[in-house]
């Protein structure tokens, strides 16, 4: 009987992204299988990865990456332990490591995480952390999954609230500006095509600069000409209170994870 090096429990978007991820660098396909239970969704699956397994029922794995909707993590980790996996590592949302744990028994190390969208395009930022009996190389094995679409950093499972309203909702929050920089620039008399094209590269540009450089002050210091055009910008997002609003977002999110995680 085949034994999976890892079982990707769940065929969505960030499973799939995980995926992609694993196969670009040194994972061979075969020692991938994807746990997908819609049939529709299993045909693509299979036809993104050609080579990786795409089954029904969890098979013989080492290993397994948690990635289907909360209500279902409990029934995945129980499968997954007993179908052999030593190591879960969980992406699902508001699940704690003691609840992860109590599915998948006292022999299975867990370890918990919390990515964001951009790893389908291989710039996530995810955060995590280990159970109890997690020990160096658990959580060098769960980095190296999820650093195969981004950055990870080790956090406090008491601080994986705060990387979701930063780092899991922080995409929407830029979408937003994104769009609202968009209408400004209708509204100042661009076309919408052009509007669009030019904030898709501001955005680009910016983060890459700040990716480079760091010091998002220093940078913004340098494109701020005293009594200049953007001086002024920068004065009416400040009167409307925009930098306290970001700072509410980030912390109504952390909240409202908090209270999910306690259901």
């Amino acid at each position: 009987m085949t034994s999976y090096r890892l079982a990707v429990v769940g065929g969505g978007n960030m499973g799939a992204a995980l995926v992609g991820g694993l196969l670009k660098g040194d994972w061979n396909a075969a020692e991938l299988v994807i746990v997908e239970v819609l049939p529709a969704r299993a045909a693509q699956l299979a036809e993104m990865f050609p080579g990786v397994a795409v089954v029904a029922e969890t098979p013989s794995c080492e290993a397994a990456l948690i990635a289907v909707k909360p209500y279902d993590v409990a029934t995945a980790c129980s499968a997954a332990a007993r179908a052999g996996a030593r190591r879960l590592l969980s992406i699902a949302a508001g699940i704690s490591v003691a609840a992860l744990q109590d599915a998948a028994g006292p022999d299975v190390v867990v370890v918990r995480s919390m990515p964001n969208t951009p790893a389908l395009v291989g710039e996530g930022a995810a955060a995590m952390c280990g159970g109890t009996t997690a020990e160096e190389d658990d959580l060098a094995w769960a980095e190296g999954i999820l650093g195969s679409v981004g950055i990870v950093v080790r956090v406090p499972e008491s601080q994986l609230d705060a990387v979701t309203g930063l780092a899991g909702s922080g995409p929407a929050y830029l979408f937003l500006v994104a769009e609202a920089l968009t209408e400004a620039g209708v509204l100042a008399g661009l076309s919408r095509q052009n509007a669009e094209q030019l904030v898709q590269q501001l955005f680009v540009g910016s983060a890459k600069l700040l990716a480079e450089q760091g010091n998002p002050a220093q940078l913004r210091a340098n494109v701020t000409s005293p009594g200049g055009t953007t001086a002024a910008g920068l004065r009416a997002l400040e009167e409307h209170g925009v930098r306290s609003a970001f700072l509410e977002a980030v912390m109504a999110a952390t909240a409202r994870g908090n209270e999910l995680g306690k259901r």
